[in-house]
């Protein structure tokens, strides 16, 4: 039985949708009850469970023997999803795939960078088989500004650099092999998308599936963080971001591009053209 967490997520949506299409048994995680009854009435195991309480998470785990660990990033992620690998040891849980991140670091000044890293060696150290799934950006992230792409520009600090962006659907994708194939463990996999683009060609890629002109626009740090806390950030993600695009993706040390999702699935990886004409409401602000 294989305990997966962030169910609601998309990458955990794609996992539960995979598992149940080919009567895998599982449990889904959520945190709402009506997040419960909605997977209840697809047919499909789900239980209440908050990384922040050990109880809950040790009723979750009872009876799985594997566990798909991924939270959102937040402050609190670094004891989150150490309490779950914690409690999963007292569990007796036997296999642990974890989505950390393909920057992550102990030194890194992205703070979810820096706490995906220790969590990392915290499993590596837990005793517990593990496989540990490194993906770049998401292709959803671009999602979160569809307002000022709705009235044809993108704003970010990212300068001229290259990212693999991947759909969070080729995540849970992967993580379908790895949790249901017996030769992952003790495996670090780095995910990415088809190809590499900068912020310029995302503006492009998107006025190509919308049909109407992207510009991109590179702002000085100051400006975005302050549109990111004017858009509802917090303070702490939007320093984060800020951090992430104008450190690591503006100064080129995001990781270059490999094969691994087509490796490990058989299924080639989702490019950002489909990813935005499938999306395209969304970018033209009709969501």
């Amino acid at each position: 039985m294989i305990l997966v967490t962030g169910a609601t997520s998309v990458i955990g949506q794609k996992l539960c949708q995979l598992l149940a299409e080919n009567n895998k048994p599982f449990r889904a995680m959520c945190r709402k009850e009506d997040q419960l009854e909605n997977f209840r009435k697809q047919g499909i195991e789900a239980v209440l469970g908050k990384f922040e309480d050990p109880e809950s998470l040790r009723s979750a785990m009872k009876g799985c023997t594997c566990l798909f660990l991924v939270s959102p990033p937040t402050k609190n992620q670094l004891k989150c999803e150490m309490n779950a690998i914690d409690v999963a040891k007292q569990e007796q849980i036997a296999y642990i795939v974890k989505v950390s991140a393909s920057d992550a670091n102990l030194r890194s000044s992205v703070p979810w960078a820096k706490t995906h890293a220790h969590i990392d060696h915290h499993l590596r150290a837990s005793g517990i088989a593990w496989t540990i799934l490194k993906p770049t950006a998401f292709m959803q992230n671009f999602l979160t500004m569809t307002k000022p792409i709705s009235k044809g520009f993108l704003p970010q600090v990212g300068g001229s650099g290259l990212v693999g962006y991947i759909d969070a659907q080729d995540i849970g994708r992967v993580a379908y092999h790895v949790l249901t194939e017996n030769h992952h463990k003790r495996a670090t996999y780095y995910l990415n998308g088809p190809e590499t683009l900068d912020m310029k060609e995302i503006a492009s890629q998107i006025a190509d599936a919308t049909g109407k002109k992207v510009r991109y626009v590179n702002l000085p740090s100051l400006f975005f963080r302050v549109l990111l806390r004017v858009t509802g950030a917090s303070r702490w993600l939007a320093n984060g971001l800020v951090e992430q695009y104008a450190e690591v993706v503006a100064k080129n040390h995001d990781q270059d591009l490999n094969e691994e999702v087509f490796r490990l699935t058989n299924h080639q990886p989702r490019s950002f053209l489909n990813f935005a004409k499938e999306h395209k409401d969304a970018f033209l602000g009709l969501d």
